[in-house]
């Protein structure tokens, strides 16, 4: 049992991006990846780290958010919430979505939309020389309704001191890698009248923590009104916690049966952001489509 959950433990605290293999070098980022002339840049904001959970007590974490230039106080606008959002943030980074935020922006393929970019919580350890513990994995990769609560009730609640945010589902989305695509995936699945569109890069619907019941429950439970975008890699992981890629095309003929609105690309890579990340401008706007 110790043995297990030192394995667990090596493999949930990957962070992303992860090491490309040259199967991932195929994967570059286009041109609304860039910044472009003439478009309206938005604000990334880093907010106070976030440390009086009730959801996740004890805990701190870090966040950002995005403002469009085009967002007018009054006016509600979407959400995006991305997990692991240290990972996406970034201009110069892998996803680069605040860059890509206002190229799709300007160019009305999305709507005008308040990113919200969360790190997973960490539990600060009292000798600042000792590495915080992780609640990554908890949080990420349980069932159930506890991360949509942290989002609803506590997240979401306090941007909306500051900005106006919309209360229609269809208007908010959520988006993961690996661990925090299932994280997306159970939000959405959990709570449809609070977010209705997904999108999942990687992600782990094996079984750390049970999340390889989903295709089986998508097929038994009546259809939910979600939009879910899909992306792995053949080269993805294969371990004692499940393949990967297989996972995910079980995922994909469940929504297909199910009759849900889905997207779902599989690529040659392994398990890291890099196909995810080429493919995120065209992702959005299948996302955000009429």
């Amino acid at each position: 049992m110790h043995r297990f959950f030192c394995t667990l433990s090596a493999l949930l605290a990957l962070a992303l991006p992860l090491s490309a293999a040259p199967q991932d070098d195929q994967y570059v980022l286009g041109p609304d990846s860039q910044e472009q002339p003439g478009v309206p840049k938005g604000q990334v904001i880093q907010m106070p780290p976030w440390k009086d959970s009730k959801i996740y007590p004890g805990t701190t974490r870090d966040w950002w958010i995005y403002v469009p230039a085009q967002y007018q106080k009054g006016t509600p606008a979407a959400v995006m919430v991305f997990c692991d959002g240290g990972g996406f943030v970034k201009r110069d980074g892998q996803f680069r979505v605040p860059t890509v935020f206002d190229n799709l922006i300007a160019k009305g393929q999305m709507p005008v939309t308040i990113g919200i970019f969360i790190q997973p919580g960490v539990f600060p350890n009292e000798d600042p020389k000792v590495k915080a513990r992780s609640n990554r994995s908890f949080e990420y990769d349980s069932l159930g309704d506890l991360h949509a609560r942290f989002l609803l009730e506590e997240i979401l609640p306090a941007v909306a001191k500051d900005y106006t945010l919309t209360t229609d589902p269809e208007q908010r989305a959520i988006c993961g890698n690996s661990s925090g695509g299932i994280c997306a995936f159970t939000v959405a699945w959990e709570r449809p009248d609070a977010f209705r569109k997904v999108v999942s890069h990687i992600g782990s619907f094996t079984n750390i923590r049970g999340g390889y019941v989903y295709p089986a429950l998508i097929r038994k439970t009546d259809k939910k009104p979600l939009r879910v975008f899909l992306q792995d890699g053949k080269n993805d992981l294969d371990n004692q916690f499940g393949n990967w890629p297989l996972a995910n095309e079980d995922m994909a003929a469940a929504l297909k049966f199910a009759g849900y609105d889905y997207q779902f690309v599989m690529g040659e890579g392994t398990h890291n952001g890099k196909h995810g990340a080429a493919l995120l401008p065209d992702t959005l706007r299948w996302l955000w489509r009429k």
